[in-house]
């Protein structure tokens, strides 16, 4: 059976992008560096993950990277984007799907996901999901550097605390990642 994931780099204070969305490259080095624990971390995510969810902020700034295969790159890991629009250039034969809200993207990346993983990188989408209780596991890729500003993972979850149980600990170079389990019912 699939699990639903939050999986984000996170600054020391709780930012996954700076002012204006800046510093999102150093929160990611972890995976593209010599750090072998964080190629291990990207890897085992890689080959977990059936389908992954993002928001169209997410999407308008990483296309750029990503290209018509996604996040997953050469897996071409279907990618359901949460948005009220289309985006005005699609690449084409891309695995990106458009839907207006999270629990249908969820629904549609859990059936394109089967037995894997689904895996949301996006605050806001993250935010919504586990609100509505929605996610199995929170995964961090804590970057010890202080951002300051910017957008907060967790910043809109709701007046209800949200317990969590830590499943693991990586320590690497570039990034410390942590996997908690949100607990059901807390």
């Amino acid at each position: 059976m699939s699990r639903v994931l939050i999986q984000m780099s996170m600054s020391l204070d709780g930012y996954v992008a700076g002012p204006n969305d800046s510093e999102v490259s150093r929160l990611h080095e972890w995976a593209f560096s010599e750090d072998e624990v964080g190629r291990k971390v990207l890897a085992e995510s890689q080959n977990t993950v059936g389908a992954s969810i993002a928001g169209r902020r997410t999407y308008d700034l990483s296309i750029p990277w990503w290209g018509p295969d996604g996040p997953g790159g050469s897996s071409r890991t279907p990618t359901f984007i949460v948005s009220h629009t289309q985006a005005q250039e699609m690449h084409e034969g891309g695995v990106y799907t458009f839907v207006d809200s999270p629990i249908r993207a969820l629904e549609l990346a859990t059936a394109a996901a089967g037995k894997k993983d689904v895996d949301v990188f996006s605050a806001s989408i993250g935010q919504q999901l586990l609100g509505a209780g929605r996610v199995d596991e929170i995964h961090v890729h804590l970057v010890p550097v202080l951002l300051g500003g910017g957008t907060r993972l967790f910043e809109k979850i709701g007046d209800d605390q949200i317990h969590l149980a830590l499943i693991g600990v990586e320590e690497g170079s570039k990034a410390t990642h942590l996997r908690y389990a949100v607990m059901a019912g807390k």
